[in-house]
């Protein structure tokens, strides 16, 4: 019996973290006899990113993924990652709707749920656990690690003695964004191994080049459970490799008695696979001992990269990462882990590419700092909240106590577009995604975005499109700014871009592909977009980042007050307000729901009264 057990996370946090959750299910199948064989503790396979990336990017259906992945993995626990109350969403669920997801994951073959909470508020963790228990699985609770003014070891072992009397069969340490040290390591290990009567387990990213080290001091003090990847998607903002750690226990006490000639075999086909989702490789994945100032988890590196990326501002990475503590100090040191990563690297984002700080806050941000997370670690700044939600009331208790059963609510929102209560949950999640996700899955028209030709030196170079530059045209040139583009359909994408400064929006339809070994040229059809009048003058409302409208609140003739919400925006996943500038008449509205939006176009126009 090995001494030492791994839980290796080369099917979900290894590719979220350094690939935006991009890997296929297709390019896991074939490996997972050999991954079946090697007698890891549990495969990480689920939960986290790859919901919402299956759904929004790949085209794939994430039940299916984890009913083909049980199949696939007869021998195998298979682990999952759960945001307690805020499940594998951005929000927090109802206890019925917890109730029902945890089933529906035991259901479909899910051992192993590590829950957590990005507040480490362990009153939004008690429902799962339960669900979990009640369906006979394995609960682990996990404390997410961070470093703070009001963190410490003695609260990180007063919550875990917390989560165990909940019921939890283990307790994890989910060091996300690789800030454990050595000696810091072998001191939380060491008190939580003394005061707990469960096993605990260590999950430590690489970012600061640490983790390794982390991993040994942690076993010498009692942890015999340890997260790793395999080596061809570990190191970095992923974790340290599998085969190492292997290596390095061997012929120990600790030795994990694990093939290391199968996991190389493991290493070289995943080395293979990596090739083919070369464009959402990053500069920002691999070492960085920056992670210590700016505490930006592996798993949400990748993602604000490819976001930034998407916007046409990649060039403004370091300011959000300089950025990130800023807002994390001013919204009470919470952790940074879904959700609160996403929350305060959009926010952050939103500071920088808008110039002014809090000049746009997400619905997100306003919500937190109403306490509808939960509790905030430490004090909030008191300016942003008052900016944010005015004098509207702190909510004090769970705030999933706030929420109303809301299941059959959604089963009826969703109505037969749902053909199970998996698709129904796939709704809940992420219900203007998921609607539109199962609509097209209905209609048999799923398209997955396009990976980009792996470049073998010969012939054309790889897509690597500059994002600004001059087109002259008959004799005219024109700057062109390339902001963002939006979602492929069969053979057409829009790309949103300024022309001399002025919005456009382009719809690129391919009538044929560039031959990857010749030189023949593309013919594409570019279509103008229903150009927006550019907003000059005080009712003119506008977005102040790229974004996606997901909901119009107003009416034509409809009278606004300044400083009401007329439309709600999505940017970088999170949502936000966009506000009148000023009282008065709706007097035109140039976008519908679903409409691409960018900077400077007048959205809406109001008569001031």
């Amino acid at each position: 019996m090995p001494k030492v057990h791994i839980t290796d996370t080369i099917l979900r946090d290894a590719h979220q973290c350094l690939i935006a959750t991009r890997m296929r299910t297709e390019d896991m199948l074939p490996i997972c006899e050999k991954l079946d064989r090697v007698g890891y503790w549990s495969l990480e396979v689920w939960g986290g990113a790859t919901f919402d990336a299956c759904i929004r990017y790949l085209k794939e259906d994430p039940w299916e993924r984890l009913a083909r992945l049980r199949e696939a993995l007869p021998n195998t626990r298979l682990q999952m990652l759960l945001r307690g109350q805020n499940l594998l969403g951005y929000r927090h669920y109802s206890d019925d709707v917890v109730r029902a997801f945890v089933t529906r994951c035991a259901a479909n073959g899910m051992d192993v749920f590590r829950i957590f909470d990005a507040m480490n508020d362990n009153r939004n963790l008690r429902t799962a656990i339960d669900s979990v228990k009640e369906n006979g699985k394995h609960a682990q609770g996990a404390i997410s690690y961070t470093i703070s003014p009001v963190h410490n070891i003695e609260l990180f072992v007063e919550q875990a003695l917390e989560l165990e009397s909940f019921g939890c069969d283990s307790i994890a340490i989910k060091d996300m964004a690789g800030l454990l040290t050595p000696q810091v390591t072998a001191e939380l290990v060491a008190a939580l191994v003394n005061a707990l009567k469960v096993p605990v387990h260590l999950h430590s990213h690489a970012t600061a080049g640490l983790s390794d080290m982390c991993q040994l001091r942690a076993i010498e003090n009692g942890c015999l459970h340890i997260d790793t990847a395999i080596s061809s998607f570990a190191n970095g903002a992923s974790h340290p490799p599998t085969e190492s750690m292997v290596v390095a226990f061997r012929d120990t006490e600790f030795d994990t008695g694990l093939d290391l000639e199968l996991l190389q075999e493991i290493g070289f086909y995943f080395h293979e696979v990596r090739k083919k989702y070369h464009q959402f490789e990053s500069e920002f994945t691999g070492l960085d001992t920056r992670v210590q100032l700016f505490q930006v988890p592996g798993g949400m590196i990748s993602n604000l990269y490819a976001q930034l990326k998407e916007q046409g501002t990649l060039d403004k990475m370091n300011e959000v990462l300089k950025e990130i503590p800023r807002v994390r100090e001013d919204l009470g040191y919470p952790p940074l882990v879904t959700p609160t990563s996403q929350i305060v690297g959009s926010q952050a984002a939103m500071n920088v590419i808008t110039g002014e700080r809090y000049k746009s806050i997400t619905n997100e941000v306003k919500l937190y700092l109403q306490g509808r997370y939960g509790k905030p670690p430490g004090h909030v700044n008191t300016i942003v909240r008052q900016q944010a939600i005015g004098n509207e009331d702190i909510i004090e208790i769970r705030p999933a106590d706030l929420l109303d059963d809301e299941l059959e609510q959604l089963r009826s929102e969703i109505g037969e577009t749902a053909r199970s209560e998996e698709d129904v949950m796939i709704y809940a999640m992420f219900p203007e995604i998921g609607r539109e996700f199962l609509t097209h899955r209905n209609e048999d028209t799923l398209v997955p975005e396009p990976l980009e030709p792996i470049h073998t030196g010969e012939g054309l170079p790889p897509a690597s499109a500059p994002v600004e530059f001059n087109l002259t045209l008959h004799g005219e040139t024109y700057h062109i700014k390339v902001t963002g583009t939006g979602h492929h359909q069969a053979e057409t994408r829009p790309f949103y871009m300024t022309v001399d400064g002025v919005p456009e929006e382009v719809l690129l339809e391919t009538l044929d592909i560039i031959p990857t070994d010749t030189a023949e040229t593309t013919v594409v059809k570019t279509q103008r977009g229903s150009k927006r009048p550019k907003a000059t003058e005080p009712g003119h409302v506008t977005t102040s980042m790229p974004g996606t409208i997901i909901e119009i609140l107003v009416a034509v003739d409809d009278h606004v007050a300044a400083g009401d919400p007329v439309l709600i925006s999505e940017a970088m996943k999170m949502e936000t307000e966009i506000q009148s500038p000023l009282s008065g008449n709706v007097r035109a509205i140039h976008v519908e729901k679903g409409d691409s939006v960018n900077p400077d176009e007048t959205l809406i126009e109001i008569e001031a009264d």
